[in-house]
């Protein structure tokens, strides 16, 4: 776990903290504290070769949910898919798309399964139609089972296109 600095960004109406960090200005042991003496931010390192996001070690948001931030452990399947839907608060939707074989006609069909993933405000810019890895993680809501780890590729154009070809 590494510690940095953070001012209060509060964008909700109960106050948001990060569990475990102690707000008031007294000097925590083994804690950075900045030049300027704000408080400090709690950040970790999910594994796997992931880095963690700039946005997330410097940033001032809160999110219990953030991999990089929050209380949420990254464990199971990584999956990359192509962004379809940002029209939720902090969610989305990823399409992956696969081919099926048919026995009967020696053939493949093309397939798609939408994923919903919690995106944390530390990805500043997406976009639909970018390409992201999602890694599994514990249930965050009914549908939300993935948390987004990085942007691979950005795409300027918003496809709904099979992606394999």
């Amino acid at each position: 776990a590494v510690v940095s600095t953070q001012s209060t960004g509060q964008t909700e109406k109960a106050f948001q903290k990060q569990p475990g960090v102690f707000l008031n200005k007294k000097k925590l042991v083994g804690a950075k504290v900045s030049k300027t003496g704000k408080d400090v931010r709690w950040t970790k390192n999910v594994g796997l070769g992931i880095k963690t996001p700039r946005e997330a070690i410097e940033g001032t948001y809160i999110d219990k949910k953030c991999p990089f931030t929050g209380d949420v452990a990254i464990r199971g399947r990584l999956l990359r898919g192509t962004i379809n839907n940002m029209k939720m608060k902090r969610t989305l939707t990823i399409r992956r798309d696969y081919l099926h074989y048919i026995k009967k006609y020696n053939r493949f069909e093309k397939r798609h399964k939408n994923i919903s993933a919690h995106v944390s405000p530390a990805f500043i810019d997406l976009n639909k139609g970018d390409t992201v890895l999602v890694g599994q993680c514990r249930p965050l809501s009914k549908t939300v089972r993935f948390n987004v780890l990085k942007v691979i590729a950005t795409s300027a154009a918003d496809k709904k296109k099979f992606s394999k070809f």
